[in-house]
């Protein structure tokens, strides 16, 4: 894995002011970032998350999955935490890209579920790579991490890639009635460890 860092700024938001890390895999050309918050280098677990892109979710609004949430909310437990580190992850749709995604979300609406599109269009059900986590964890002083996932094969891929994760956090956020038969998914053949996902409305 070829992690280069290129640039950083400040970066604004509605949680706090983050340091906004650029990085570029030379290998392939995709550009990662990570967001920064407070002093987070030292032998000290460091909150943090590993966010894999979500135009839909995350700039777009969709309400199909929880990926906008679990952003949100986990730049604002690191800013109220005081520290901590989000790795923004360009790999989009599990790792199978937006257009296909868009091709996956077509077969959802005729009834498919999130793995069985991935499938039917002939990937995995996960594509995701989370090898360059640790040149970027460790370019950053990150030696360990109380990482905010639900995905407990996350954690089981960057223990493989030498990152140290302390801890894990549960995030479950955005539950909502068009993202309920996607949650249950994740939880019954993705492993995702999540309690109650059925969206109950307000009475």
């Amino acid at each position: 894995m070829s992690i280069k860092f290129v640039a950083e700024s400040k970066l604004p938001t509605p949680m706090g002011v983050f340091r906004m890390v650029g990085f570029e895999d030379t290998e392939t050309g995709k550009e990662h970032v990570a967001l920064v918050y407070g002093d987070v280098a030292g032998d000290t677990p460091v909150l943090a998350r590993m966010h894999s892109e979500c135009l839909t979710g995350d700039a777009l609004f969709s309400l199909r999955c929880d990926c906008g949430f679990q952003l949100q909310e986990a730049l604002k437990r690191i800013a109220e935490q005081g520290a901590g580190v989000l790795l923004y992850l360009r790999q989009e749709g599990r790792g199978i890209g937006l257009l296909n995604k868009i091709r996956a979300y077509n077969l959802q609406d005729g009834g498919c579920d999130t793995v069985e599109a991935n499938e039917k269009l002939g990937f995995a059900a996960d594509m995701r790579d989370y090898s360059m986590c640790q040149p970027m964890l460790e370019h950053l002083g990150v030696k360990s991490v109380n990482l905010m996932t639900n995905n407990p094969r996350k954690v089981d891929a960057l223990a493989r890639y030498g990152v140290n994760v302390s801890e894990r956090e549960p995030l479950q956020v955005g539950k909502n009635r068009y993202n309920e038969h996607y949650l249950e998914t994740k939880m019954g053949k993705l492993g995702h460890m999540m309690t109650e996902v059925h969206f109950k409305p307000d009475a």
